[in-house]
């Protein structure tokens, strides 16, 4: 596996545990080194922006003193919904690497195809990359099991 995907699984699961949201995690990584991390927050928050990659973005920024993060890559659990994949473009982050399709957060009761059905993105200069589908699976079914304790 991954170990940057296996840190925003991590990540992800410390979410689901603390009862914040669903099984999103994300690591966004620059030079080798994580420099922004995190996962889903709208329950804990009730706020339904605070997606994992949005998360990880503004740590990201924070840790870096820019909000532009050029050169940095992104690791997250599940392939990025439109709201967070035009964040990541507007942090000119190129390259996605995303475990679970949004097929398979739909499966487990979210919504990102329907909204991506409803948007047409242009995805060029992003390279959207799938790695780890099976561990993340695992992870999304885990989920799956809690379902009820969490909204999002």
């Amino acid at each position: 596996m991954n170990e940057f995907m296996k840190v925003a699984i991590e990540e992800a699961r410390r979410g689901m545990t603390s009862m914040h949201g669903g099984p999103f995690g994300a690591v966004i990584v620059k030079n080798g080194k994580i420099v922004g991390r995190g996962h889903n927050k709208v329950v804990l928050w009730n706020n339904p922006t605070l997606h994992g990659e949005m998360v990880a973005i503004g740590h990201a920024g924070r840790t870096i003193d820019s909000f532009d993060l050029s050169g940095c890559d992104i690791y997250t659990t599940g392939e990025p919904c439109a709201m967070c994949l035009c964040a990541l473009m507007w942090a000119n982050i190129k390259t996605i690497y995303y475990g679970c399709t949004k097929k398979d957060a739909d499966s487990i009761g979210f919504r990102d195809e329907l909204f991506d059905n409803m948007l047409s993105l242009d995805r060029s200069g992003i390279d959207m990359v799938q790695v780890d589908h099976k561990a993340c699976r695992e992870l999304f079914d885990d989920y799956a099991k809690l379902k009820g304790k969490t909204a999002y």
